[in-house]
């Protein structure tokens, strides 16, 4: 921004800012709204304990509203390294008008008592938490969020080649992080390079073996060797078709189903085989059905629908 009146004293001027009454059920702890009597106290004192950022909006102000939310939860997530004091420029026109302000949402960070940075429009999530980033000094973690966030959309995009270099990357900065860990076995289990899957998850350190994610990928792993023995679905259903009875054929055929990503399907299997005989195979089924689940994850929707469906069966 050109005109920015805070230019010398340090930073470019971006953008950001939150919608005070609409947002509700703000911690009062770290985010406020403020007055023109009560400016001084709230943002200059203040800024000399820790970093303050005030968030000039308005009511009227749809960007405002796109902005606001976002920005309390990033500062809620800074957990008192940074507070946020909220002023509406409509109540409170003084303020804003000796500093320059023009348009909003518009965000100014004050360190020391002196505005620092800022910047104005509704930005992206991931721009906020740069900016709250260096302002607490945290500017390698949101970095590696950053990049977890490229990684991640590389991936979706089919860029499986991109994508991996971003995780290696971030396992570069943080050899140790789980989330990342697991993000890059689950892709590589996807595309069945299972080994090096494996290789990625012994950085996995041991007080975090137990991790949901890192469950969920040692799952599909199992699965995926299980599956490989398997052969010809075509076969499994045909044994079907002559002996409904034949439990493993159904058994197995849920395990290819599940490689296929027929997870309804496979669910279906493993249901029908416990409703028949739930004792065959030492309650195999129901056993494979959970071992599903945590593969799947427990709000995947194929989850969701079988749990309500063993539990028709189990307690009906």
């Amino acid at each position: 921004m050109s005109d920015n009146p805070f230019a010398p004293q340090g930073g470019q001027m971006n953008a950001n800012v939150n919608l005070a009454n609409q947002t509700g059920g703000a911690d009062n702890s770290v985010i406020k709204d403020t007055t023109t009597a009560d400016f001084s106290k709230d943002v200059l004192v203040e800024s000399k304990k820790q970093p303050v950022i005030v968030d000039f909006w308005a009511t009227w102000c749809n960007p405002c509203k796109q902005l606001g939310p976002v920005l309390e939860k990033v500062v809620r997530q800074a957990k008192g390294a940074v507070k946020l004091v909220k002023l509406d420029i409509d109540k409170h026109p003084a303020i804003p008008g000796q500093m320059g302000i023009r348009s909003v949402p518009a965000v100014i960070a004050f360190v020391d008592g002196h505005p620092v940075d800022g910047f104005m429009g509704a930005v992206p999530e991931s721009e906020v938490k740069k900016f709250v980033a260096k302002l607490t000094g945290n500017e390698k973690e949101a970095a590696i969020d950053e990049a977890l966030e490229t990684a991640n959309e590389l991936r979706k995009s089919g860029d499986v080649t991109g994508a991996a270099t971003f995780y290696a990357q971030v396992l570069k900065q943080a050899p140790d992080n789980v989330t990342v860990i697991a993000a890059f076995a689950d892709m590589l289990v996807e595309h069945n390079e299972i080994d090096q899957a494996k290789g990625i998850l012994k950085a996995v350190p041991d007080a975090k073996k137990s991790d949901p994610a890192i469950r969920a990928v040692e799952a599909k792993i199992a699965l995926k060797e299980e599956t490989a023995k398997l052969g010809d679905p075509t076969a499994l259903k045909k044994r079907i078709a002559e002996n409904p009875k034949d439990y493993q054929a159904a058994y197995d055929l849920a395990l290819v189903y599940n490689a296929e990503n027929k997870r309804d399907d496979a669910a279906d299997l493993l249901l029908g085989i416990m409703k028949a005989d739930r004792a065959w195979n030492d309650d195999g089924a129901r056993k494979q059905l959970l071992q599903f689940f945590e593969a799947w994850g427990a709000m995947d929707p194929a989850t969701l629908t079988a749990r309500r469906k063993l539990s028709s069966l189990l307690f009906s």
